[in-house]
């Protein structure tokens, strides 16, 4: 695994630039970063790829029993970087793929310069002590949904995710991106997305790191994106003035003027 071809891999950018890796998030691929991107091809060697599984990944690559934890993708992460001889890395990923980001650097700290994590939640379920937004129960519910009607699932979530009613063209847009994941592939997904607990793993992050928060998530609530800032020895948090789970959408310059801010304060 982590052979470009096998994950739709586009790179833009300077060539000798620094390497600014874009990771989607669940149902998603790597187009739903179009409209953060260009505000940093001309200075970054940007990689966009999609997730095995996801997007215009080759779906025979997909095994069950490899892609059964989230350590798989997080390798497949480390294998692309390699492949492509990326080094001093500034990763950003989306919602799972912040956890995904998580896994890869605290296993390989020598190649990110730095993480950059847009609604992350390294754990959904709500714990002893800790809020993850949603009861064991409410996931049970949601997974069950899914399992029994994945397209009927779809529509009712995208809404929910987007969170701006406003922009039903954004809804529609998530919608036909989770319509057009192989079913198989996104029930297991959302098992191994929605029943991980990683928060042990913050730890072990060394680089900096940026938390980018909406102010109403309901998949990643505020308290979530507080926890990671909390345990990642090296974070900071930015409050968006936005709603939903997908700023990169819903609110790219707001979400682009984070990322720069922090780029530019860590001399990246």
């Amino acid at each position: 695994m982590g052979r470009p071809e096998q994950h739709n891999v586009h790179v833009l950018g300077p060539a000798d630039a620094q390497p600014m890796v874009f990771a989607h998030g669940y149902g998603c691929d790597q187009n739903m970063w179009r409209y953060v991107v260009p505000r940093f091809a001309d200075r970054y060697r940007v990689v966009l790829f999609d997730h095995i599984g996801a997007g215009n990944s080759d779906l025979g690559a997909y095994d069950p029993v490899r892609y059964g934890a989230l350590d798989a993708y997080a390798a497949d992460v480390l294998e692309l970087c390699e492949a492509l001889a990326l080094e001093d890395v500034i990763f950003v990923g989306h919602s799972v793929s912040a956890t995904i980001g998580i896994l890869a650097a605290a296993a390989a700290p020598h190649t990110f310069a730095s993480l950059i994590l847009v609604g992350p939640s390294p754990r959904y379920v709500d714990d002893d002590g800790y809020v993850g937004g949603f009861s064991r129960r409410d996931i049970d519910e949601l997974l069950a949904s899914l399992d029994s009607n994945y397209l009927g699932w779809s529509s009712a979530i995208a809404p929910v995710i987007m969170g701006r009613p406003d922009r039903l063209d954004l809804t529609a847009e998530l919608e036909e991106s989770f319509c057009r994941t192989d079913p198989n592939i996104a029930r297991r997904f959302a098992h191994v997305t929605f029943l991980s607990d990683n928060r042990a793993d913050l730890a072990r992050v060394q680089a900096p790191t940026l938390v980018i928060q909406c102010t109403n998530d309901v998949i990643a609530p505020v308290a979530v994106g507080e926890y990671v800032r909390d345990h990642i020895p090296n974070a900071t948090m930015a409050l968006l003035d936005a709603t939903g789970h997908c700023p990169h959408l819903s609110a790219p310059e707001e979400t682009a003027d984070a990322i720069d801010r922090f780029l530019k304060a860590s001399g990246q």
